[in-house]
């Protein structure tokens, strides 16, 4: 277990409060520029939410228990920061079981064998020609808007002369996201496939005006330029230890069980007060770097916080001795889980779970996906159980606001994942719970987390997974340059919470470190 440390000096080039990814990243950069770094992480490890755990007792198996999968991580922060870190593509992109005509059936998004499923589920082509354009033109896009998040922060304008592609700016940028979902698909298990992306961590109509779901979408399909969801191998602490080693290497000073409490701000520099488990002191920087909320960041300076976004999301972790057996006997469930299995996302159930939980209520049919991490990484899984066949299973409940476990968390969690699993259940030949590992106690290997959860543990305001509600990757109005400015001069922020935050991705620490260097 680490031991606090008090900073080698009294004054520094850069302090970065929060040792998440973001701000492991932007001390890597810092330090290779030759400046004096400190970090202050005011839990026992660094990580924050992209950490590697194993939550069950005497199960040797290394979840990534927060944050699962990598899209967003730009390969220049990899080359330029020489991280020992590699992520894994997976041969699935996605299964959808289904029942038509009272046999199960489902739609396997997988290389050649999609234009099958597609026919085999809808009975013709012209479902699987339009997913094909539909994700032509977001391809393009991404090819167009990725590169410019590593970039200063382009005018609303400039990015749409980038793209340039009036029909898919429309679609994308300035319609609900429901008029191009209704209109390019007929299907409803298609058109609920495709909405998926834009409900990840976000609560929303597929018609919201405020177009919310749009950004959420965008962000899920940019990643890489090609919108691939990638497997961390290792897990997701491989990165985080990664960086973490990197940042070292170049000089910074990682310091855990260091909390800052407040940030004195002016023309001359800033002062952080900092908290460690037996004494308080202040230490001086040029600039501080703020790698936590736009809540936390309001009070640390002293300021009203704004009003918290509304996280929705419920987080599942679980190892099974093998994976159940599905219903649909035509896909291998070793194919089927190796990508995301959607489970009670057609169209019209994701609908009717939102208006359910608008309503006050836990969704009814409530929606999920899952995958299987150790079938494309096994190194997660210790030799033992990889060779007697374990497995883990991640799941990621949609339409789940924090207002909904406000009352009684413990019981409307033990209520949500019921339900989510005895959907899951519903397309399998035998309960996933017959499945389940047990831990050194008997007791199953299964873990759920609500947004409440995460607020406790991980400090996110509403268990909101991207700190606030995410905003389009173009400046408006008091943005800066980079997105990462804030009122003070000293002070930027370089959590999820930045212009072109949220999700593992490293680019608000890139960018808050380009920022401090001038850059």
């Amino acid at each position: 277990m680490p031991v606090p440390q008090s900073p080698s000096r009294g004054r520094y080039d850069a302090v970065i409060v929060g040792g998440g990814h973001n701000g492991l990243v932007a001390a890597a950069y810092l330090a290779r520029a030759g400046q004096s770094v400190l970090v202050l992480e005011r839990l026992g490890a660094t990580g924050g939410a992209a950490v590697s755990t194993r939550p069950f007792a005497g199960v040797d198996a290394r979840l990534s228990r927060y944050s699962y999968l990598v899209s967003l991580l730009p390969d220049k922060i990899v080359r330029d920061l020489d991280l020992a870190f590699a992520v894994r593509k997976r041969n699935v992109s996605s299964y959808t079981p289904a029942v038509r005509g009272g046999c199960p059936t489902g739609l396997l998004v997988a290389g050649q064998s999609t234009r099958e499923s597609f026919a085999a589920l809808t009975g013709g082509e012209r479902e699987y020609a339009a997913w094909q354009r539909f994700y032509g033109m977001t391809r393009r896009v991404a090819e167009r808007v990725f590169p410019t998040l590593t970039e200063p922060l382009p005018g609303r304008d400039a990015l749409r002369e980038r793209i340039d592609d009036a029909d898919a700016w429309r679609r994308l940028f300035e319609e609900p996201l429901g008029v191009a979902v209704e209109e390019s698909f007929t299907d409803d298990l298609v058109r609920g496939v495709v909405l998926t992306d834009a409900l990840i961590g976000t609560f929303a109509d597929a018609h919201d005006p405020s177009l919310l779901q749009n950004r959420c979408f965008l962000y899920h399909v940019i990643g890489g330029g090609t919108g691939d969801w990638d497997v961390p191998v290792g897990g997701m602490g491989a990165l985080t230890d990664a960086l973490a080693a990197a940042a070292r290497a170049a000089g910074a000073e990682i310091r855990v069980r260091h909390e800052a409490t407040r940030i004195a701000a002016d023309g001359g520099g800033c002062e952080v007060t900092v908290r460690t488990p037996d004494a308080e002191h202040v230490v001086g920087a040029r600039r501080v770097l703020v790698n936590a909320s736009p809540q936390a960041l309001a009070a640390l300076l002293g300021q009203t916080p704004p009003a918290p976004a509304e996280g929705a999301q419920l987080k599942v972790n679980m190892v099974l001795t093998r994976l159940p057996r599905l219903r649909d006997r035509s896909v291998d469930p070793r194919q089927a889980f190796a990508g995301t299995f959607h489970i009670a996302e057609g169209y019209e159930q994701l609908a009717d779970a939102y208006r359910d939980a608008s309503a006050g209520r836990l969704p009814a049919v409530p929606p999920s996906e899952i995958y299987c991490h150790s079938l494309t990484d096994p190194s997660i899984l210790g030799p033992g159980l990889a060779a007697r066949g374990y497995q883990t299973l991640t799941l990621f409940g949609l339409h789940t606001p924090a207002r909904l476990f406000a009352a009684d968390n413990d019981a409307a969690r033990a209520a949500l994942l019921k339900a989510t699993l005895a959907e899951l259940d519903a397309h399998l030949e035998e309960p996933v719970a017959d499945c389940l590992a047990r831990d050194e106690n008997g007791a199953p290997c299964v873990e759920a987390r609500t947004p409440l959860d995460l607020e406790r543990d991980l400090r996110l305001p509403g268990g909101h997974i991207f700190h606030r509600d995410l905003s389009f990757p173009y400046a408006q109005e008091g943005a800066g340059r980079w997105g990462v400015e804030t009122e003070h001069e000293g002070v930027l922020l370089c959590g999820a919470g930045a212009v072109r935050g949220g999700g593992v991705s490293g680019v608000p620490g890139h960018n808050a470190a380009m920022a401090a260097l001038g850059r």
